[in-house]
């Protein structure tokens, strides 16, 4: 039996781990966090190989096109790579404010140091072996990232105003505010005016942007800024 594909895969399990640091940093270095892996099994190295550039080019496209985080990919050192590893694979990104890298996810090829008969002995059928007895050690990769990746999206963006969200993970995109309304406002004008920044909102949900009109009474212009700047909203609208 010939496997071309996975022969194992776990692409969804989020495990939460335990870790063992004396020094924390919220979400960079936690003593627990969650962790998203996947394990995968091939019958040839050039199939792994493979594998584990598209998984770490996956996590790229996480990091640059929905957290605009830019990073680089690379190949750590063998005092770096995962211990007992063939090679490790990584996405490195750079803080400005503390002028430090950061490991941003990591894409493992283990080799067949895990599925040798002395390890796990992980193997499948030789399909080249004419009388189907041959058996073939397995080729796996290890792959994840974890709870980190919110970490280094803050350190990024945010500021010292708190926390800024790229527009494409903000809860809320926009926020239209009304404007010009004051106690002198009759309540038919307040109603057309509240009425016309709901009907944005809508027409803005139509084409997939997450909008919200902000028709609080009792709060200023001025304040639902601010507010929904707190509140990391990427454009206001009066």
């Amino acid at each position: 039996m010939g496997i071309q594909k996975p022969s194992y895969v776990t692409p969804h399990h989020s495990p939460s781990l335990f870790n063992t640091t004396t020094f924390t940093e919220p979400f960079l270095r936690t003593r627990e966090f969650l962790w998203q892996e996947g394990h995968t099994a091939f019958l040839t190295k050039d199939e792994a190989d493979i594998e584990v550039l598209q998984i770490l080019d996956l996590y790229r496209q996480v990091y640059e096109d929905l957290l605009a985080v830019p990073v680089i990919p690379g190949i750590k050192s063998e005092k770096e790579k995962f211990a007992g590893g063939l090679y490790t694979t990584t996405l490195e990104g750079f803080v400005p404010t503390s002028g430090r890298g950061i490991q941003a996810a990591t894409s493992h090829c283990l080799g067949q140091n895990f599925s040798r008969a002395e390890m796990f002995n992980i193997v499948v059928e030789d399909p080249n072996d004419p009388t189907g007895q041959g058996k073939l050690h397995v080729w796996q990769n290890s792959w994840g990232l974890s709870t980190r990746t919110i970490g280094v999206m803050v350190m990024i963006h945010g500021d010292n105003q708190g926390l800024v969200l790229p527009p494409r993970v903000a809860s809320v995109q926009v926020i239209i505010v009304p404007c010009g309304i004051t106690a002198r406002t009759s309540d038919e004008d307040r109603k057309k005016i509240n009425g016309s920044c709901e009907e944005l909102a809508a027409k803005l949900r139509k084409v997939e942007i997450r909008a919200k009109a902000d028709l609080r009474e009792g709060y200023t212009p001025g304040y639902k800024f601010n507010d929904w700047e707190q509140k990391v909203c990427v454009i206001p609208f009066c």
